[in-house]
């Protein structure tokens, strides 16, 4: 029986090297090592034989099957290397990649960014508060009681408190964060408030229902016009990466006393005149004031204790101003077609 093992393995041996394809050393398998072979059968006649000679033939055949399925394993191998077709797998490297899409932030979001960028880098502190507000916050502690005529220059969303004698709305201007900061923290402070707001009002290309402010606040024992206009200067000639001037104009806002309004010199003509601030040479951009007591006293603190200004304007504005873009509705428009040129 041995000899007979020899036999085989040295047959299928042979043969298993001059296979020339996968189908070929596959039927060789089956002859060599399959059910009905005169390997398998020699396994099965094992049980006849004595138990010296079961232990010797047994070690024998199996040692012989191990090398027959290795030399089957390497064969296949070759086979399958030697047919791959590499040709038809080969890949040309010119050909342009497939354009991955990556997303990117809004245009509203850089400009945030960008001014967060710059304040923080002249000391200021990134201040939030909510969005529904209530209307001491939003209105009393401003020194715009009820029935009061500014009022009615931020039409509201009020909204259903949580109690009957509870007003809330969403909120008409980011200086609501103002006393909710003073009630917590001891000046001197230096801080911005970048945030959502709304209005209820129609909407056209330079007014949207809602819309995002800019605020800044400083306080502290000795500060005046002249800081405010020097920071002002300092900021917009950071943003707009050239020589910026500030002037003011006397204004009016319950919070602030005294009051105004403040332009800078035309980014596009450095204030010669030109179609872009309507040959002016100046832009119109936001508001701005000293602190009226009367919020400091609606924060807990002493009148005439301390002094600051507060100033703002609309983010939207100023991405309008950057980016030439001529109607407001274009950034929440949801159009992919405006938010990827960014």
């Amino acid at each position: 029986m041995k000899e007979k093992i020899e036999q085989i393995k040295k047959q299928a041996l042979a043969e298993i090297i001059e296979a020339t394809s996968v189908e070929i050393a596959e039927e060789l398998r089956i002859k060599y090592l399959g059910r009905k072979s005169d390997f398998t059968n020699i396994l099965k006649s094992l049980k006849d034989l004595t138990g010296e000679e079961r232990k010797t033939v047994g070690q024998l055949a199996n040692t012989v099957k191990a090398e027959i399925e290795s030399a089957f394993t390497q064969k296949e191998k070759e086979l399958k290397e030697k047919s791959f077709d590499f040709a038809a797998e080969k890949i040309d490297v010119t050909i342009p990649a497939k354009k991955m899409k990556r997303g990117h932030l809004h245009p509203l979001t850089k400009i945030q960014n960008e001014l967060e960028d710059i304040f923080t880098s002249m000391g200021f502190e990134v201040a939030d508060g909510p969005e529904v507000e209530t209307e001491f916050y939003n209105f009393d502690a401003l020194n715009m009681p009820k029935n009061h005529p500014a009022r009615d220059m931020q039409d509201t969303f009020w909204l259903k408190g949580l109690h009957a004698n509870e007003r809330v709305a969403m909120r008409t201007q980011t200086s609501a964060v103002q006393v909710r900061y003073m009630e917590k923290h001891v000046p001197p402070y230096r801080i911005i408030v970048p945030g959502r707001i709304f209005r209820n009002e129609a909407t056209d290309s330079t007014h949207e229902h809602t819309f995002h402010q800019f605020e800044a606040l400083v306080v502290d024992k000795n500060i005046n016009v002249g800081n405010f206009k020097f920071i002002a200067q300092e900021f917009f000639s950071r943003f707009f990466k050239k020589d910026v001037k500030v002037r003011l104009r006397p204004s009016y806002f319950p919070f602030t006393e005294p009051s105004f309004e403040f332009d800078i010199s035309c980014t596009m003509c450095g204030g010669k005149g030109c179609s872009g601030c309507k040959n002016a040479g100046w832009l119109e951009i936001g508001g701005a004031g000293m602190v009226n007591q009367f919020v400091f006293e609606s924060a807990g603190y002493k009148r005439n204790e301390y002094q600051g200004f507060a100033w703002g304007f609309g983010i939207e504005r100023l991405a309008m101003m950057k980016y030439k873009i001529n109607d407001i509705r274009l950034f929440h428009s949801g159009d992919v077609r405006f938010t990827s040129q960014f």
